[in-house]
């Protein structure tokens, strides 16, 4: 059987090696998650509220191990672990208070003996391609509001964070839920490739925009509920009334949080002529103060890059960057030593002939553009192929309503960047994706509307 070794991308040891699902594996699992499924579906939504609930009591109690787990498998610095497991709390107290009322049964219509009422079925066996950068928060989004509605779960984590997977399918299967329904597939791009050739109901991907297209060409001629996840160019913009000491401390945590690997991490600025210099200055003066190094310790900001072959995109993003004029006013290189290190790195002077400024980047690196007008920093967000989140720093909040009105994007943000709410849909224009999480729009996705007219006899 093929074996996946997880490695600590700081220090580029081996941490576990883990058997790999094949398709036979993978058939057999996705067999048993169809044949459990209308069991789950049946059992009373309180039971399976409980489950829910006894998995969030687990997750406080277990948080410093899952955390030591999560950075010793991707990188990330233990305070912002434990603040994902943290996080990940209140979304599952939105999940758990709204799932009755999202698929409640409602009478639309009740005159002359008809009635006409909306009922919502779950789909069946759903499908999670999760990621590696937030598995708690991108794999509960889909997984906890997926169970509540009485769907099975075939749940592939990233490779990147398989320990991770793991524990959230244990901790499940420990609450109450049953093995069948909660369904843990362990591997890379060739257990993808087998659970989608399994009879699914629905497929939920977080990932890239090009493995995204992939999923979405091999699942076409079945016509399975897909819903893609993927990437961000994601743009701000400084305007002059801005307050630029605090635009630049935020967007600096906003662009750097996480070692910048997050879809929603801050990726483009663009800031207003007259307070350009003055948000330079404390922009690099706020990066250099994160502190990098062991990700383990408590005051470590900047952790490992989760994998290894991104080094060699950031490279390139700041070699053709150089090649066409910017300037480079710190980082620029990866760190020695073992594991995968990169040095936050900021450059002025870009434009959008530059793949730093059209690219994804998904590390620790930033351009910020000098902009004239609003109409010029509108035009320079809205000019991507992608479409996740985007902001504006002003004193005015009429203001900022009216830019951000105009900007091609799901999320927008005045005064604030990196956000990410339970309450809110989650969703992305043009190649930032398809579908949603989170919201109780959320929660219904993972249903299908059922319509029934009933007449009086």
């Amino acid at each position: 059987m093929p074996i996946l070794t997880v490695r600590n991308p700081a220090t580029g040891a081996a941490v576990a090696e883990l058997p790999v699902d094949d398709a036979a594996s993978t058939a057999r699992k996705a067999q048993a998650a169809r044949a459990a499924q209308p069991a789950w579906a049946a059992t009373p939504l309180r039971e399976r509220l409980a489950a829910i609930e006894r998995f969030r009591a687990a997750l406080v109690a277990q948080t410093d191990t899952l955390a030591a787990t999560l950075t010793n498998e991707v990188g990330k610095p233990i305070t912002q672990a434990r603040n994902e497991l943290n996080g990940l709390l209140p979304r599952i107290d939105f999940f758990a208070a709204h799932a009755a009322d999202a698929i409640a049964e409602q009478t639309v219509f009740d005159d002359a003996g008809m009635r006409e009422r909306i009922g919502h079925a779950p789909l069946g066996v759903v499908a999670n391609i999760s990621a590696w950068n937030y598995p708690y928060f991108v794999g509960c989004n889909v997984i906890v509001p997926a169970l509540l509605t009485g769907n099975a779960v075939l749940y592939k984590p990233s490779e990147f964070a398989a320990l991770t997977g793991l524990h959230i399918a244990r901790l499940l299967h420990e609450a109450g839920v049953p093995g069948d329904v909660m369904v843990p597939l362990v591997g890379g791009g060739e257990t993808g490739a087998a659970l989608l050739a399994q009879r699914i109901d629905g497929l939920f991907f977080t990932g890239s925009h090009a493995t995204g297209v992939r999923i979405a060409q091999a699942l076409a001629a079945r016509l399975v509920k897909l819903q893609l996840e993927l990437g961000g160019k994601d743009p701000t913009y400084v305007r002059a009334d801005a307050d630029a000491k605090a635009a630049a401390e935020s967007l600096a945590d906003g662009a750097m949080y996480n070692t910048g690997q997050s879809c929603c991490s801050v990726e483009r600025i663009y800031v207003h002529e007259s307070l350009h210099d003055a948000f330079v200055e404390r922009f690099v003066a706020t990066v250099e103060g994160f502190k990098v190094g062991d990700p383990t310790a408590a005051d470590t900001y900047i952790g490992a890059i989760t994998r290894a072959p991104q080094l060699a995109v950031l490279d390139a993003q700041v070699a053709d960057a150089v090649a066409k004029g910017a300037r480079l006013l710190t980082g620029g290189r990866r760190l020695p030593g073992p594991g995968n290190w990169y040095a936050p790195t900021v450059f002025t002077q870009v434009d959008h002939t530059m793949e730093l400024m059209r690219e994804e980047s998904f590390g620790p690196i930033i351009g910020i553009q000098k902009v004239r007008s609003d109409d010029e920093a509108v035009a320079l967000m809205n000019d991507t192929r992608y479409g996740l989140t985007a902001g504006v720093y002003t004193r005015s909040e009429a203001t900022a309503r009216e830019l951000l009105a105009r900007v091609n994007a799901g999320s927008v943000y005045w005064n604030c960047c990196d956000r990410v709410s339970p309450r809110l849909p989650w969703s992305g224009v043009g190649d930032s994706g398809i579908g949603l999480t989170l919201s109780v729009d959320g929660i219904r996705t993972f249903t299908r509307p059922k319509a029934w007219h009933l007449r009086q006899p």
